[in-house]
């Protein structure tokens, strides 16, 4: 079984050469023996002789997929809800933030909650920040946000701690969000990873657990993407409408709880404070940790200069008794922040909360 077939395929095809051109690099410098190019993923063809009877699962099958199935495909496209896929409605981009900041505040109105795409994270973070200083509660997600934070950013959004999220790849997962009504996917004609056909269906079904859910595209143009993207929702659209219709269903919002398994985690990373013998002890070894993860990442960007200074700040730090937190918070700064700034952000608005 392969879940997500249409990120995880493309993944595997490219794992082998991926893994091969990092090892290379190390080897020529001497960093690794040769003998470390044998312990490697699987070539794709080698994948697909070990594979027998497969089942994909994707709700955007890309090509291969199809062409593998042949006959055999199943579609599920009946909500048992009756909700429908959003609207589709493609705009121009000039003028496209005025009109995006009225459409939100119609949103936010109503209590519902919006999601932005960008191409960049440097237009996320210019969007949320000039959102944020016309009054409007915002936040980006970007690849650098850990899991954790990730997930206390969506809950926000969930409890309208803030009402929109601006984003670079909405693709990933964890993104089920019922208050959602509105979709904006700005510079959508401009074709690539994150504007194909593939990408622009999973984007616009993020708004498809509310009954209000609506798709904005800002385009000056129709892409064969943004062409394929109106096709197939329109299709899926009335096979679902042609549904409700004949079994009398009305579409409802998807009702769901806002997960406290946050909560839990706090709890459990103060319970491994504590058994590590007190606050500093615990951000003591939280900071080895982050410094051997930063070293490494160093070393694989042929940092290496900076990798051997990490590696000597830690050996440097295994002889010492004790670390105040002075002292963390320093080597922090100097060696983490551009990686690991928010989790030191959010060790100090944990403590402040509890003081």
């Amino acid at each position: 079984v392969i879940d997500e077939s249409h990120v995880t395929i493309p993944q595997i095809r490219g794992m082998y050469n991926g893994d091969r051109a990092r090892k290379e690099v190390l080897v020529e410098h001497g960093f690794r023996l040769r003998s470390c190019l044998d312990n490697r993923p699987l070539k794709f063809d080698e994948f697909e002789s070990l594979v027998n009877k497969t089942l994909f699962i994707s709700a955007t099958p890309a090509a291969y997929e199809i062409e593998k199935s042949g006959s055999n495909v199943v579609e599920q496209i009946i909500r048992p809800t009756g909700l429908i896929d959003p609207e589709i409605e493609i705009r121009p981009s000039s003028g496209q933030i005025d009109d995006l900041v009225f459409q939100i505040k119609a949103r936010t109105e109503k209590n519902e909650r919006v999601l932005i795409t960008t191409l960049t994270k440097k237009m996320a973070e210019d969007l949320s920040s000039y959102l944020s200083n016309i009054g409007i509660k915002v936040a980006y997600l970007h690849s650098e946000i850990d899991t954790i934070t990730r997930v206390e950013v969506l809950k926000k959004l969930r409890l309208q701690d803030i009402d929109v999220i601006v984003g670079v790849n909405l693709l990933r997962e964890g993104l089920d969000l019922p208050e959602v009504s509105l979709v904006a996917i700005l510079d959508a004609d401009k074709e690539g990873f994150l504007r194909s056909g593939t990408s622009l269906i999973q984007v616009a079904g993020r708004a498809a657990r509310n009954i209000n859910g609506k798709v904005i595209m800002y385009a000056d143009n129709i892409t064969e993407s943004i062409s394929k993207t109106v096709l197939e929702t329109e299709r899926r659209r009335a096979i679902q409408i042609e549904y409700n219709k004949r079994h009398n269903i009305k579409p409802a919002t998807i009702q769901k709880a806002v997960s406290d398994y946050l909560e839990s985690f706090h709890d459990a990373e103060d319970l491994v404070r504590d058994s590590a013998g007190g606050g500093d002890n615990f951000e003591f070894q939280v900071l080895m940790s982050e410094l051997y993860c930063e070293m490494e990442l160093a070393a694989k960007n042929l940092y290496f200069e900076k990798a051997a200074e990490i590696r000597d700040l830690i050996a440097e730090l295994k002889n010492k008794n004790k670390v105040s937190s002075f002292e963390i918070d320093k080597i922090s700064e100097r060696f983490l922040f551009k990686k690991y700034g928010y989790k030191t952000k959010q060790r100090e608005n944990r403590a402040k909360s509890k003081n």
